[in-house]
Parts: C-alpha cells; structure tokens; sequence
C-alpha cells in the first residue's frame, strides 16, 4: 500500500508523523472520508470543498490547492491500482511543542491521503434493516465546537459511539442540547412520513451523501424537508434510514425498541438505495 505524504507516495510501514504534531495531540485538523466507484471517485470536488471550509474555519494553511488535492487523490488511487476505494484525506496544523498555542507550529500543514477498503456495516444490515438507540451524549453546542466542522476532533462522536457498542448496537441517535435529533454517530438521518422526507436542519455535519439523497429525491419529484425532528417523530415514521460515505443509504427498521413502519425497509428508502447506487456509477472524477 501507497500513502499520500506531503507530496511523495510513501510505502504503508514508512508513513510517519511526528509525535510533535497538533493533530496528533491535540485532533488538530481536518479530515475527508471519499468513496471511489467503478474508477469514479464521487462527489470529489464537494468533498474537497468541505475539506477547506473547514481548514479555513481552523485558520490551517492548507499548501495545496484544490486542483493539486483533486490530482494528490487521483494519484494515491492509481498507484494502489484501486477502482473502488474509501479514502482519507488528513490536514494537521502540522509540528509545534507540547503547548496548545498554534503559532508554535512554525512548519507547513502535514497532508496525508490514504485509499482502502472500507466495511462500516454488515452487508445483511442493508437487506434487513438496522436497530439502533438514541445515547444520553449530545451532540456538541454550534457555540462551542459547531458539528458542521469536520475536525480530527471526534471524541463527542466516539464517546456516543461508546455507549451504542456498551448497549449492542452498531450506531446511534444523538440529540442536540434541546432534545431534537442531530445525527447519528457518524451518519445523518432521514426519516419518511406520507411520502414526505425530512432530516435534521441543524446540529449536524453536512453531509456529502446527505446532500446527494436530497438531490435525488428533488429530481424525482420526492417532497423533501430539513426541520426540527423529535425522537417521537422518528419512532412513528413510516421509514427511516442513515447516510454517510462509508455507510452509503442504510435502511434503520428499530428505534430505541419501537419498530419503523412494519419493520422492514421501506418502499422509498429502497428506492433511493437503488438510485443512489446507479449515480454512482456514473457521477463523479474519472481517475
């Protein structure tokens, strides 16, 4: 395996960085998780986007452009001779002290890219439908480190995590500090009601898959809405399913013990599976 290191294709055993570096220490950084289909690499440039929203918000002088971030995954594709792909695009504010104060990181920010494979969920998971719980962890305050950030910073994330595997589930609800559903640990959430879908408007990272759900469900003619969600809301919806990149669309079938629907994956959250799976066949980066 090739990884991606400051501009050089670097062999798996030798990929290091400094133990002195923010993102190491601190979660310092940003990050993109991208999936590649059929020698497409989907909705690449929005995640590049996002990728430098972020570094701009953190005040982290990212070194490439984005042009030169599109070419640095395409390469890192090639020389794994890989079609289809997870990859992982890490931006560190790069090597400083031991102190927090980023202006004792005097070097450039450290770039990483890896291409993978990627089994987030159980393939039976996707014919039969998922249970999950909501967790006591929020979702961090806008105020405080706002969500829409995709920082190396993914303790709150983890600690809910935590909880759904101590309880036996795979993923998990989380709520925002009013009570209404945020997203799950690390996908948002899309609830059906009478032919109308809706999804969280706030709390929540914006998420690339999200977003093409969205898109799809506008270009046939699918009532969409982004609003307050509440946890009774999701319990009586007539589907419910979770998206994310390494997650794709996976249909959710159980709530906090309550079923969704008839217990199975819904007419519509099948429909969007089967959309989504062909855009990605042909939508994206050829590499």
């Amino acid at each position: 395996m090739k990884i991606y290191m400051n501009g050089k294709l670097t062999d798996k055993q030798d990929a290091k960085i400094s133990v002195f570096d923010h993102g190491f220490l601190y979660g310092d950084g940003a990050f993109e998780g991208i999936r590649s289909y059929h020698g497409l690499v989907f909705k690449l440039e929005e995640h590049i986007n996002r990728l430098l929203e972020t570094a701009h918000t953190l005040m982290i002088d990212v070194p490439l452009s984005k042009k030169e971030l599109i070419q640095a995954v395409i390469s890192t594709l090639k020389a794994n001779q890989l079609r289809d792909a997870y990859i992982r695009i890490v931006v560190t504010r790069g090597e400083g002290d031991l102190g927090l104060d980023p202006r004792k990181c005097e070097g450039k920010a450290n770039i990483v890219i890896i291409t993978d494979k990627i089994v987030l969920y159980p393939q039976e998971l996707y014919k039969r439908g998922m249970e999950i719980i909501t967790v006591p962890t929020v979702r961090n305050l806008p105020e405080a480190l706002n969500p829409m950030l995709k920082s190396l910073n993914y303790l709150n994330n983890i600690l809910a995590k935590i909880e759904a595997n101590n309880s036996g589930f795979n993923e998990a609800i989380m709520l925002d500090a009013q009570g209404y559903v945020a997203e799950c640990t690390g996908d948002n959430i899309f609830i059906s009601k009478n032919n109308v879908l809706s999804t969280p408007a706030q709390a929540r990272l914006r998420g690339i898959t999200r977003d093409a759900v969205l898109e799809l469900a506008h270009r046939h003619a699918i009532e969409t809405k982004e609003c307050l969600i509440t946890r009774h809301e999701v319990y009586v919806a007539d589907e419910c399913f979770l998206t994310g990149t390494a997650a794709e669309i996976i249909p959710v079938v159980k709530v906090d013990g309550r079923l969704i629907g008839n217990g199975h994956p819904g007419r519509l959250t099948l429909k969007l599976m089967k959309m989504f799976h062909e855009v990605t066949k042909r939508d994206g980066v050829r590499f």
